[in-house]
Parts: C-alpha cells; sequence; structure tokens
C-alpha cells in the first residue's frame, strides 16, 4: 500500500498542488479535525477539493476519525502534555478507533494524508501513516 503525507503551512498553492501532481496519488485524506478555518487560505475544505480536481484530477475526502481529539490537540498545543505523551495517547485513541478496521484499505491506498504542519515529525499524519503501516 503506498501513502504519502502532506502539509499545506509554509507552501504555496502552486508549490503544494506541484507536489500532490508529482507525488502521483488519487486522493487527498485530510486528516483535520478542523478544515474550514480562515487561516487555511487555499487548503480550506470547499476551496481544497475544488482545486485538488480541478488541478490536478485528485479526489477529497475528509476524515475526522483520523484526527486527534481538540482536547489532545490543545494539551499539547499548549505544553500540557510532552509529545511521546501525546504520540502514545494518540496510538491508543486509534486503536480505540479501530481506524484500521473501520476505514478502508481503498481509502488510504494511493491517498496522501493531509495535515497542516510544514513537516511530518511535528504532525499527527505520520503517526496515522506509521500506525496504518504497522497493521
Amino acid at each position: 500500500m503506498k501513502v504519502a503525507t502532506i502539509g499545506f503551512t509554509k507552501k504555496s498553492a502552486r508549490q503544494f498542488f506541484e507536489l500532490l501532481r508529482s507525488s502521483k496519488v488519487t486522493r487527498i485524506v485530510d486528516v483535520r479535525l478542523n478544515n474550514a478555518s480562515q487561516l487555511a487560505g487555499f487548503a480550506k475544505k470547499n476551496d481544497l477539493a475544488w482545486l485538488a480536481q480541478e488541478l490536478c484530477g485528485i479526489e477529497y475526502v475528509h476524515m475526522p476519525s483520523l484526527a486527534p481529539t481538540k482536547a489532545l490537540l490543545n494539551n499539547y498545543r499548549k505544553g500540557r502534555i510532552a509529545c511521546d505523551v501525546y504520540e502514545k495517547i494518540f496510538f491508543d485513541l486509534m486503536k480505540e478507533r479501530r481506524i484500521e478496521s473501520t476505514i478502508s484499505k481503498e481509502l488510504v491506498n494511493s491517498g496522501c494524508l493531509l495535515c497542516s504542519e510544514d513537516q511530518p515529525h511535528n504532525c499527527h499524519r505520520r503517526l496515522v501513516a506509521e500506525y496504518l503501516e504497522d497493521r
């Protein structure tokens, strides 16, 4: 199974869509809890879905079940919990949600997990990819 990841911050729309096009993914799997923030610019839900289809022929799907809870994310961002604790809690949450059973492989295969963070090592999309790879 082939799964890519991408973040949209610190990228222009041109860079972002060229990366998607060159990766040959067929679907953006949006793993953000909130995909409609004004701060997202071109990556707001409806704009992103339209742009991905029109510019790259790529489908868009929002999967909030692959996002951390709002409380977990806030605790991590505000420094209330360390990175390793955040990762363990999020892995446990994915296990509890049984994402490997509830998300079809076809949905993720040849897909690109999308979140806002520029680099994957700072983002839960890496954790989702690792979790799914292990299962």
